[in-house]
């Protein structure tokens, strides 16, 4: 178990409970890996007397958002969360989930994924002895910033939030971190899956190594940059990156086209590659870039987001798949995936479950956060493994 010694010399703030909005099946997950936990810290405390709710069967509580004939819904939290310390996990980006509107199928948005979790916490306001939102897809984080007359609607979600009471958000590799700045007072942690990623790939890539002549890391673009520039730093290889070239005569679907990716760095030729970005949407500048990296002689292309999307389905990246210029797409399982995905052959898995009830436990006991946040160690004793093999 985790940080288990930090644990030990501290108390929980309340009793754990977890409300899951469009992830039931990661929250189950979750929800195991920290009974277990808790099974483990109280046998080897050899406590007496265990606090009330702190080593339970199950942390789940049951809530819903029925709606009405107008589509118009209410948040309605099924048991008591009085006191308790109330974790609400929510994907917004599951479209799979729908609901009527005067006799029509609708599939739920991003926009009805929030005002759902509006609705539980308005539900658990002044009961709930504080209240934490996991959002592992930051809601409207691509609109993290303001240019002319545009809206800016990420740190108005997240004033919401913080208006209605929330103490935490918790999020994994914001498009922009910075947006936490719209809510200085409240508490924001944002974690990255790197450990996860690299676990990932070595498992399912048994002959990959880990060095500067055999090893590159990739920036698929400028914004990806810090993302590229600590995996490289941290593994000791080599980094190159793509930027975007538009064009500013345009504009379609509201942005300058991109009409060429550039490529700055050493050369690929016979090297695996890593392409490190926050997410796949609809993955045509992440097969672009698989592409002119296997044209500039790579040996294997390797992809890690953390959030694969894939807004356009999966014929691109089938295609790319046949033809070898791609090997592998690694992201997590923090977001809705279709189920088509989780078959193919190229597709690879990085399970957070583990991670994220590690992240609940500790600040359930409301102690520091950089342990877990940090995973330089676990990394290099990984990387120690793989270099003795």
């Amino acid at each position: 178990m985790p940080n288990i010694e930090l644990l030990e010399k501290s108390m929980p703030v309340a009793p754990i409970r977890i409300a899951a909005l469009g992830c039931r099946e990661l929250a189950e997950e979750v929800d195991r890996k920290l009974v277990k936990f808790r099974k483990e810290l109280v046998e080897r405390k050899q406590l007496s007397a265990i606090p009330q709710g702190y080593s339970e069967e199950s942390f789940i509580v049951e809530c819903e958002c029925p709606r009405f004939g107008t589509g118009e819904g209410k948040g309605y939290i099924k048991e008591s969360v009085r006191g308790t310390d109330l974790y609400i996990m929510v994907d917004v980006t599951n479209y799979s989930e729908s609901y009527t509107v005067c006799g029509h199928e609708n599939h739920m948005s991003p926009d009805n994924h929030f005002q759902d979790l509006k609705r539980i916490i308005s539900a658990a306001t002044g009961k709930a002895h504080r209240i934490n939102v996991i959002m592992p897809f930051l809601y409207e984080g691509r609109q993290h910033r303001r240019t002319k007359r545009e809206s800016l609607d990420c740190a108005l979600a997240l004033r919401e939030l913080s208006d209605m009471g929330v103490s935490n958000i918790i999020t994994f590799d914001a498009h922009d971190p910075r947006v936490q700045n719209s809510i200085p007072l409240n508490g924001f942690d944002n974690f990255f899956p790197t450990y996860q990623f690299l676990k990932a790939l070595i498992k399912s890539v048994p002959d990959l190594r880990v060095d500067n002549d055999h090893l590159m890391i990739i920036s698929p673009d400028e914004g990806a940059m810090s993302r590229a520039v600590y995996f490289s730093n941290i593994l000791g290889v080599d980094m190159g990156m793509f930027y975007k070239r538009r064009d500013y005569s345009t504009i379609v679907n509201g942005k300058n086209p991109i009409v060429a990716h550039e490529f700055l760095g050493d050369s690929v030729e016979g090297k695996d590659v890593v392409v490190i970005d926050d997410m796949i949407s609809s993955g045509g500048s992440m097969l672009d870039v698989a592409k002119q990296l296997k044209e500039r002689n790579a040996k294997r292309v390797f992809v890690c987001t953390t959030y694969g999307l894939f807004t356009d389905g999966l014929d691109k990246f089938d295609e790319y798949y046949e033809k070898g210029w791609l090997d592998r797409v690694i992201t997590t399982n923090l977001n809705y995936r279709i189920p088509e995905l989780l078959e193919r052959p190229y597709y690879v898995e990085a399970n957070m479950s583990k991670y994220l009830a590690s992240i609940i436990d500790i600040i359930n006991h409301d102690v520091s956060v950089e342990k877990v946040r940090s995973s330089n160690e676990k990394i290099m004793s990984l990387m120690e493994k793989v270099n003795s093999r």
